[in-house]
């Protein structure tokens, strides 16, 4: 049997997982999320669930996923010694999730390749303000350019993957990511020094406590799980390719987790005082990265430059995330049915192609076609990332507190760690306040708290 890969280096690790968490996740939902939720409020408490939730079940992912040595279907079994086991639900919920959230996510990398084509070609310039929502309208329900974006994007991911674990995600991340942070700080230093700019900086880091309820800490917890990606698996994935005992995943994970925050509050630097600047609406919505950032860009002095910057960040920024979810299913097939890393490649490929162009006409002309009054698009966004992906979470959660023990948990992670290392602070974390807060986040996507 040939020998399981494993990661090149130790910033080859933490690059990769920090492609796979940072993603549109942080540049494009972050903003609109913090614009809708009151600015600097969303802000503080965001940053304070991501350290008091998030980082403790990034370690424990990837702790689980090192612990097994293999990727997420096969390790659960591996450690619950039975494919019965009912703790194997962390795998299946995570890899499920990981497929539905990758079928529609190609789908956005392919409006994001599209409009970075129509701004460097010029196709939205001189658009007026009110033909923005109606261009990108026309765009997302025509299938036919969107798919021919997105299948060359799926085969690109296939390209990488392929590859293997060295040549491929790695390389990639080892690349990506140090340009993206390089987009990141140049585009928020164009922001900054706008006239007016420091106004939206007041706004994003000044937070006003009386916006700050229910509603607030529940928006940013599920902020914090879609942006990390607890609960998808790849956690899970990338610990099974970490040396058993050479490793450190606290100091890693913490380095990951610190990575995510600091794009989104970078994204936050961009965004705000551009807006500010020329007076647009913080609480846009979701359609704040494809409508209301090319008004900007087009008020924007150098304004092609910069759109085209901001949107290949945000290419950038996808093909990461998605080519880890790509690795995190291929792995799984590699491990579990023994086939070859380019059979496995191509297979995954293949089963997003299928997903995609159902997901796209499903926008366009099969929009008709729902399912509790959800899209394809929506249900699968709805049944992932309000179910799926909490209810992960609060699995993996209980299998510590239950199955792991705390002091296991501590003692398995803490081998090979360095400075940071989980110590009896972290007990009522993992005990008391994850399981708790995770709770809610479920029983706010059931509608069971309003």
């Amino acid at each position: 049997m040939a020998a399981r890969e494993s990661w090149g280096s130790r910033f080859g690790f933490i690059m990769a997982t920090a492609g796979f968490a940072v993603g549109l996740g942080n540049i494009w939902r972050f903003p609109y999320m913090t614009g809708m939720n009151g600015g600097g409020a969303f802000l503080l408490v965001y940053i304070l669930i991501v350290a008091v939730i998030g980082l403790p079940l990034m370690i424990i992912e990837v702790g689980l996923g090192r612990r097994a040595q293999l990727s997420p279907i096969a390790g659960m079994a591996k450690l619950c010694r039975s494919r019965t086991n009912p703790w194997n639900l962390i795998a299946w919920m995570g890899v499920t999730a990981a497929v539905a959230i990758n079928a529609y996510y190609m789908m956005l990398i392919g409006w994001i390749v599209g409009y970075f084509v129509m701004t460097l070609t010029g196709g939205l310039n001189g658009l007026p303000a009110d033909q923005l929502q109606p261009t990108f309208a026309a765009f997302t329900t025509n299938p036919g350019p969107l798919l021919a974006y997105t299948l060359l994007s799926i085969t690109v991911m296939t390209l990488i993957v392929r590859q293997g674990l060295g040549t491929g995600l790695e390389r990639l991340a080892r690349i990506a990511m140090p340009l993206l942070f390089i987009l990141l700080v140049a585009l928020a230093v164009r922001s900054l020094t706008l006239p007016g700019a420091v106004e939206g900086v007041k706004w994003f880091l000044t937070p006003d406590f009386s916006q700050i309820n229910a509603a607030t800490v529940l928006a940013a917890l599920g902020q914090a799980f879609f942006s990390l990606g607890v609960g998808m698996a790849a956690g899970f994935a990338f610990g099974g390719y970490m040396h058993p005992r050479d490793s450190d995943v606290p100091g890693n994970v913490a380095i990951v987790v610190a990575c995510d925050t600091a794009v989104a509050v970078l994204a936050g630097f961009v965004i705000f005082p551009a807006l500010f600047a020329f007076n647009i609406a913080p609480d846009s919505g979701p359609g704040l990265l494809f409508v209301t950032m090319p008004q900007l860009f087009e008020q924007m002095p150098g304004g092609v430059f910069f759109g085209g910057a901001f949107f290949f960040l945000l290419l950038l920024a996808g093909i990461t995330s998605a080519a880890a979810i790509f690795e995190v299913i291929a792995a799984s097939l590699i491990d579990g049915y023994g086939i070859s890393r380019t059979k496995a490649a191509v297979a995954t490929g293949g089963l997003w192609a299928v997903l995609s162009t159902l997901v796209i006409l499903g926008e366009g002309p099969w929009s008709a076609l729902q399912l509790f009054g959800l899209t394809i698009f929506g249900l699968l966004d709805v049944a992932s990332t309000n179910f799926l992906l909490p209810a992960g979470g609060l699995a993996l959660a209980l299998y510590t507190v239950f199955v792991w023990k705390f002091d296991g948990f501590r003692d398995d992670v803490n081998v090979g760690a360095g400075r940071l290392r989980v110590t009896g602070w972290l007990r009522p974390a993992v005990l008391i306040v994850i399981p708790i807060g995770v709770v809610l986040v479920l029983l706010t996507s059931l509608g069971v708290i309003k």
